[in-house]
C-alpha cells in the first residue's frame, strides 16, 4: 500500500503561515513568534519555501533566509490573488459545546468554507462564563480558525463573532436566507435554492429547544432533513455545511 498524502486537497507541500504586515514582493519580512515556532517545529531550514497570508486575501511565496532558534527571517518571492472561498457564504450559528467539541466544530466550519461563525449561548447550552471568559474563549475560538486556514489553505479568515444569545445572533442574520438541519425537517437537501449567502443553526449537546426550532421556522427558515439519525454537536456542523456545499456550493 502507498503512503497516504497529507492532505486530500494540498498540492503544494510548502508550509502556510498567517502574519500580517507582509512587506511587498523582493523584501525581507521578521517572522513572529508564534510562525518562528511553527517553523522549529517542522524542523525547516534556510532556503526553505513558504507561503503567508495576512487573511486579507490572496497569499505570497516566501523563502526562509535566517533561521535561529527565537528569530526567523523571510524574503518575499511572489504574489498570488489565489483564493479557496466558496460561492455560498455561510454564517453558521453554532451552539456552544464544551472543550474540544466546539475546537472541532470550529475547525471542521473553516475546512468547508464557512464565512462566519457566531456562538450561540442557546437554551440548553451547558457553558455559562462571565463577559471576560466568553472573550478569551472568543480569542481561543479565533486563532483555531486561523490555524485551520493555515491548513486547508484559505486566505482569507473567518470572523468568529462574540458569544451571544440566540436572539442577539438571529438578529445578526437578519435578511439573510436560513437554513435549519431537523430531523423532523418537511424538505430535502435537495431543495435548497442557490443563493449569494445563508446562515444555519446549530444546536449544543442537549440539542435545540422546540421553542427555539419554531422561532426559526417562524422566521422563515426552511428545515431540511438530514437523515432519522441524531448527530453530536460537533458532527452536526460537518454534516450540514456538506450538504450546502455539495447542493449549492463548491463540494458538487
Amino acid at each position: 500500500m502507498g503512503r497516504s498524502s497529507p492532505s486530500t486537497i494540498a498540492t503544494d507541500p510548502a508550509t502556510r503561515l498567517h502574519v500580517t504586515g507582509i512587506p511587498p514582493v523582493g523584501e525581507v519580512i521578521d517572522l513572529p513568534d508564534a510562525a518562528v515556532r511553527h517553523i522549529q517545529a517542522r524542523r525547516l531550514r534556510s532556503g526553505d519555501g513558504l507561503v503567508l497570508f495576512d487573511g486579507s486575501g490572496g497569499e505570497y511565496t516566501a523563502r526562509i533566509e535566517a533561521l535561529e532558534k527565537r528569530r526567523a527571517q523571510a524574503r518575499i518571492e511572489a504574489f498570488s490573488a489565489r483564493e479557496a472561498e466558496a460561492p455560498v457564504g455561510i454564517t453558521l450559528l453554532q451552539g456552544i459545546s464544551k472543550g474540544e467539541r466546539m475546537d472541532y466544530s470550529m475547525q471542521k466550519a473553516t475546512e468547508l468554507g464557512a464565512a462566519r461563525i457566531i456562538p450561540v449561548i442557546s437554551a440548553r447550552c451547558v457553558v455559562r462564563l462571565d463577559a471576560e471568559r466568553w472573550a478569551k474563549k472568543q480569542r481561543h475560538w479565533q486563532a483555531v480558525v486561523v490555524a485551520a486556514c493555515e491548513q486547508c489553505g484559505r486566505n482569507r479568515i473567518p470572523a468568529v463573532e462574540k458569544p451571544c444569545a440566540l436572539d442577539e445572533a438571529l438578529a445578526t442574520v437578519a435578511g439573510l436566507p436560513g437554513v435549519i438541519f431537523d430531523t423532523e425537517g418537511d424538505r430535502a437537501a435537495q431543495d435548497l435554492e442557490p443563493t449569494a449567502e445563508l446562515a444555519t443553526l446549530i444546536g449544543p449537546e442537549g440539542g435545540l429547544a422546540p421553542d427555539e426550532i419554531q422561532r426559526v421556522a417562524d422566521l422563515g427558515w426552511q428545515r431540511i432533513r438530514l437523515g432519522p439519525r441524531i448527530l453530536r454537536s460537533d458532527t452536526a456542523p460537518v454534516a450540514a455545511l456538506a450538504v450546502i456545499q455539495t447542493v449549492i456550493g463548491d463540494l458538487g
